[in-house]
């Protein structure tokens, strides 16, 4: 498969892994358990916005890429955006400590991880061994935006881009 196109139905079998914050998980070297995250039926009946970074805590995922989903957080979900989501290869300790590190907490964004990159490969957007920058729209199970970046920047998977199709 190449990459979710708009109109799609997301898949039935995707599962990321994931810590869910709690508050006596807070400090950044806290440590929780990993769950399995049923996206697929987590998903089924919500809108969301899911974006993909190649690594966390690095620079262009740390400095270009997360912060506008922070900084914008708001007006997505005032959108009736349900669930905001980062995904990225990185596993789900690294991934909560990249959530802790930017003072997000209950769960305002997913930090997913996409164990040896199974989604990702599964719709063929990787970047070598990573996830490639990509973002989705799902709105009820059906994919309403698809774009993977064509570059290294920040463009089509950005939160003023995904803003705009919301």
């Amino acid at each position: 498969m190449s990459g979710l196109k708009e109109g799609d139905q997301f898949p039935d079998d995707v599962v990321f892994s994931y810590i869910p914050y709690t508050p006596e998980s807070e400090a950044i070297t806290a440590c929780g358990i990993p769950i399995n995250y049923n996206a697929s039926k987590e998903w089924a009946n919500k809108k969301v916005v899911l974006f993909a970074v190649p690594g966390a805590f690095t620079p262009g995922c740390s400095v270009r890429h997360l912060p506008g989903y922070i900084e914008n957080l708001e007006k997505i979900k005032g959108k009736k955006v349900d669930i905001v989501a980062v995904l990225a290869y990185n596993d789900a300790f690294v991934m909560s400590a990249w959530s802790k590190a930017n003072g997000i907490k209950n769960d305002d964004i997913l930090f997913l991880s996409d164990p040896e990159t199974k989604f990702s490969k599964s719709i063929g957007w990787t970047l070598g061994d990573r996830t490639a920058r990509y973002a989705l729209i799902i709105d009820n199970g059906k994919i309403t935006y698809a774009e993977k970046e064509p570059g290294r920047d920040v463009t089509v998977s950005g939160a003023a881009a995904v803003l705009a199709k919301l």
